[in-house]
């Protein structure tokens, strides 16, 4: 297990390009990674990294050997998980990513029940609003708001989430409702964006008179963490496009209110996302299917 233990850090190492982000993403210390990639460096008989105070890259034999190193781990995983197969017992570490509110409101309150059921499979859920890499992070399986524009992963759709357009009542008694969607490209409305790290240009796509149309947006703030947004719009800093989900508490004490119930935004697909296996990791199938029917049961509990 410890020479397993060394090719696992050193893909991470590999990967992340980064010794102490490799460490922390294996739960371990960095003089640990770093102790590993040398016991694999003293067995192997080459250095697999050039080292310096600010960078490390591979060197020519730690491409070679990273090349096989991913097989020889998949290779491990599916060994496993055919032996979970047969002995009906999943056991494992299963990593998790989730979009913060799909996370706060569905999968983390969830995530107990699952252990309580499966005490063999532990869980590592990471929260994010921004876009992942499911091979470059070594995540098993993510939660997706949208259409992933990796064609490379497989998806398996949850269901279509409601949207709608809301703002404080504050700031609707002191800049008015928006009386139709050109109202937002201007600054007649301070619309609230969601938008990671090069994210393109943001668009809103609404149900128009003349079908659905992607509306630029214009306002004074935006952020790549959902539940700010939701705080700013709160606060009546402007208009926010939600998921239903995200805001029904908030629907129903009135501190948020629908606008242009007329023209909203089109609903928004929720994912689970994976990478192409040839054959599927028992423990992963066994948690999308226990979220899956917790979300969808969860969905049709909301007051849409």
């Amino acid at each position: 297990m410890a020479y397993l233990d060394n090719i696992r850090t050193f893909v991470r190492v590999y990967e992340l390009g980064n010794m102490s982000a490799a460490a922390r993403d294996l739960r371990v210390s960095a003089a640990v990674a770093s102790s590993r990639i040398s016991q694999l460096e003293d067995h192997l008989g080459v250095r697999l990294f050039h080292r310096t105070t600010r960078t490390l890259t591979p060197t020519e034999q730690g491409q070679i050997f990273y090349s096989g190193a991913g097989k020889i781990l998949e290779a491990v995983e599916e060994a496993e998980a055919d032996i979970s197969d047969i002995t009906d017992s999943p056991r494992g570490t299963l990593y998790v990513a989730a979009p913060l509110g799909v996370g706060q409101r569905f999968i983390a309150p969830a995530v107990p029940a699952f252990k309580e059921q499966y005490p063999q499979i532990s869980i590592r859920l990471r929260l994010s609003d921004r876009k992942l890499d499911l091979a470059a992070e070594g995540l098993d399986t993510a939660f997706f708001l949208g259409v992933p524009e990796d064609s490379n992963l497989r998806i398996r759709k949850i269901t279509d989430c409601p949207r709608v357009l809301c703002a404080a009542p504050d700031y609707i008694d002191r800049r008015g409702a928006p009386q139709n969607s050109d109202e937002l490209r201007t600054d007649a409305q301070d619309c609230l964006n969601l938008r990671y790290p090069g994210a393109p240009e943001f668009q809103w796509p609404l149900h128009g008179p003349n079908g659905v149309q992607r509306v630029p947006v214009t306002g004074p703030f935006e952020t790549d963490h959902g539940e700010v947004l939701t705080q700013w719009a709160l606060a009546g800093h402007g208009i926010v496009m939600k998921p239903v989900f995200e805001i029904a508490e908030h629907l129903a004490t009135g501190r948020l209110e629908v606008v242009l119930p007329e023209e909203p935004p089109v609903p928004i697909q929720l994912a689970c996302l994976y990478l192409h296996r040839r054959r599927q990791d028992p423990k992963a199938r066994l948690f999308m299917d226990f979220m899956v029917e917790h979300i969808q049961a969860e969905m049709a509990r909301l007051p849409l």
